[in-house]
């Protein structure tokens, strides 16, 4: 008998603590609470953390996050104004401050993701086909591009663009803002407020890459027979200069060869005259010993002269001969 008001002390202890369960919640800082009752929202919503009471059984809390959201939408494929087709990836990040509203026009995170999807998706394509491909990978207009003093060079008078990055009106931060004022106003109507959004990748989609490509190719080549033709042009002028110079050394040293040449015959010819000046019968020998030195060097084994009986060649030529008979007839 003394067991049973412990038992029943026990049960109804339990079945207030059953009751304080089912009858309390407990908010954490980052999330708010809503409470429905079949279906419809009860007052305003709770923001409070810490523990707080429902009516049990007919009363349902809802949790939504009061923290800041993450959302990366898909990759879309979408033309430029320059029609050039790429894909667009883009993330953002969002918060509930509305949560009444959001509640009743979305409920849950996954409904708000989506149509997160289709309002930033929809601002995306719409800003974008506005705008050349330039602005959107260029980060403002304000940069200004590395020059390449080679390339410029390349295209210095001339009507081609090669290398040359075209200025741009907005670039990729103003579009990215163009896009968040675009879809705020209708992500509001939804209790939800954008807090921003950026490109995370923009890629050529690939039907247009070997177009791209192929042009990068030419660009190249273009700049590539630029270079050749200078390159030989350059070699042209520098072969040209080469055999100048060389010409021009070789008469300068024909020239010192044929002055020093010609001074030497001339010291030689007065030491000789000199030497064979000094009694008749030097300068006789001499004049005998130019004359064999000049038949020596024009006659040859198979010449044939002829000459008259006074001319100075036939002179040691006749005397010879004279002596020749002379002995002869001596003997």
């Amino acid at each position: 008998m003394k067991r049973l008001p412990l038992t029943i002390a026990a049960v109804a202890i339990a079945a207030i603590v059953f009751v304080l369960y089912i009858c309390s919640y407990t908010i954490s800082p980052t999330e708010q609470v809503i409470i429905t009752q079949f279906g419809d929202p009860q007052g305003d919503p709770i923001t409070e953390p810490g523990l707080h009471f429902k009516t049990p059984i007919i009363q349902v809390v809802n949790r939504i996050p009061k923290n800041i959201l993450p959302w990366d939408g898909n990759r879309t494929d979408m033309p430029t104004k320059d029609k050039l087709y790429i894909s667009v990836d883009t993330f953002g990040r969002w918060r509930i401050t509305e949560p009444l509203e959001y509640f009743r026009r979305l409920r849950n995170e996954r409904s708000a993701e989506s149509r997160i999807e289709d309002i930033l998706g929809s601002a995306t394509r719409s800003i974008v086909g506005k705008h050349k491909l330039i602005e959107i990978v260029r980060t403002d207009k304000d940069r200004q591009p590395i020059k390449d003093e080679v390339l410029e060079e390349l295209t210095e008078g001339q009507s081609g663009n090669i290398g040359i990055l075209p200025k741009i009106r907005k670039g990729r931060s103003v579009l990215e803002d163009e896009i968040m004022a675009d879809a705020m106003p209708k992500l509001a109507q939804l209790g939800i407020e954008l807090l921003d959004v950026r490109f995370k990748r923009i890629n050529y989609n690939p039907s247009v890459v070997e177009k791209i490509y192929g042009r990068m190719i030419s660009e190249r080549q273009q700049i590539a027979s630029k270079f050749r033709s200078e390159g030989e042009g350059e070699a042209a002028r520098i072969l040209g200069e080469k055999e100048r110079d060389l010409n021009g050394i070789s008469s300068e040293a024909y020239k010192t060869v044929q002055t020093t040449k010609g001074q030497a015959d001339a010291e030689a010819s007065q030491i000789y005259a000199r030497a064979y000046g000094q009694n008749p019968k030097a300068a006789e020998l001499y004049e005998f010993i130019k004359s064999m030195e000049m038949y020596r060097n024009t006659i040859g084994k198979q010449s044939t002269l002829v000459l008259s009986t006074d001319s100075d060649l036939f002179k040691f030529m006749k005397s010879s001969d004279a002596k020749v008979k002379q002995e002869s007839t001596g003997q």
